[in-house]
């Protein structure tokens, strides 16, 4: 949003607005087939969507340029349909704005990720997504599912809380997930290491591996490996490959410290996981902050990527 653009919430009272960016949105656009549906949309249907799910209209110097209808028919996922910018608001941010504030409302309404259909006729649209870290998901004829995971970030008051963290994110892994971890010394990326070997079920202990560059921790209880990698002394993304990591990755869990701009080539998918040793302040704008006051504070922020993360519930099950 800017000082001259708006992104607020729609009711069915902005239902005739709404449909008029639908249908002029929809109008410049190429003929497709099958044809799309959107010109069929009348105040009332719109009225009725907006009372049901909600969505959101942009606004420019009073003149409503863009429009969104939610749908939230999936348990735990938000959905975007009529994602719609008039011509006249074309290359002014307007579309980028309404998917951030779009992907805010998710997040503030607990849902762990967003879906929306996008035709394969439609290039630039294909194209906007994917920039955006929308991945493919199903097609259906020439209709393509696209989908984002969201991220999360939360504060984290002490080495115990750490280590529970470390556990419900295990909960969630299987093998071949490749975790990248940031922060500084002493930030507590070991610390949450070990909350993963245990949760794990893995032989330890789990201690920090710089002197030995990488140190494998087999499952006590039929489950994957721990790799736990510290590349702080590798000097690029090559001194990684010489580490052999390839041969187990597929068959384990592996854990690269101070490994981000590096690790990230060993799968096509992974958490990148940052460790920071700051309180979040009460008005945090990610909305960390739990009002708890600690002399160790951490904020944690995960960030899903690629398709392995598709659909999984990340953010219910840590923030639950």
């Amino acid at each position: 949003m800017t000082r001259e653009l708006d992104v607020d919430l729609a009711g069915p009272d902005r239902a005739e607005e709404v449909v008029g960016v639908i249908h002029r949105a929809f109008a410049a656009r190429p003929v497709l087939d099958p044809p799309a549906t959107a010109g069929d949309e009348t105040v009332e249907t719109v009225a009725a969507a907006l009372e049901r799910d909600g969505g959101l209209i942009a606004m420019r110097r009073g003149l409503p340029l863009g429009a969104i209808l939610f749908d939230r028919s999936r348990p735990g996922l938000m959905g975007l349909r009529r994602v719609s910018v008039d011509p006249l608001g074309r290359d002014r941010g307007v579309a980028s704005a309404m998917v951030g504030v779009a992907e805010d409302v998710a997040e503030e309404a607990g849902m762990d990720g967003i879906w929306l259909h996008v035709r394969e006729e439609l290039p630039d649209n294909l194209r906007f997504w994917s920039h955006r870290k929308y991945l493919p998901v199903r097609r259906d004829g020439t209709t393509i599912e696209m989908g984002k995971t969201l991220w999360l970030a939360r504060e984290v008051p002490d080495a115990e809380a750490m280590q529970d963290l470390a556990h419900r994110v295990a909960g969630l892994l299987r093998a071949g997930d490749l975790l990248v971890l940031t922060g500084d010394l002493g930030a507590g990326k070991t610390t949450f290491t070990q909350g993963l070997g245990e949760a794990l079920g893995v032989r330890g202990p789990v201690t920090s591996p710089t002197f030995v560059i990488a140190r494998t921790h087999p499952s006590l209880v039929g489950g994957p490996a721990l790799v736990h990698v510290d590349a702080y002394r590798l000097g690029d993304a090559a001194e990684i490959d010489d580490i052999d990591l390839d041969a187990t990755t597929d068959e384990s869990v592996t854990v690269v410290e101070w490994g981000a701009g590096m690790a990230e080539q060993l799968s096509d998918s992974w958490l990148s996981i940052s460790i920071e040793t700051r309180p979040a302040s009460p008005g945090d704008p990610i909305g960390t902050s739990s009002g708890v006051v600690s002399e160790d504070m951490r904020v944690v922020t995960i960030r899903p990527h690629g398709p392995r993360w598709l659909g999984v519930p990340l953010r219910s099950t840590i923030l639950a």
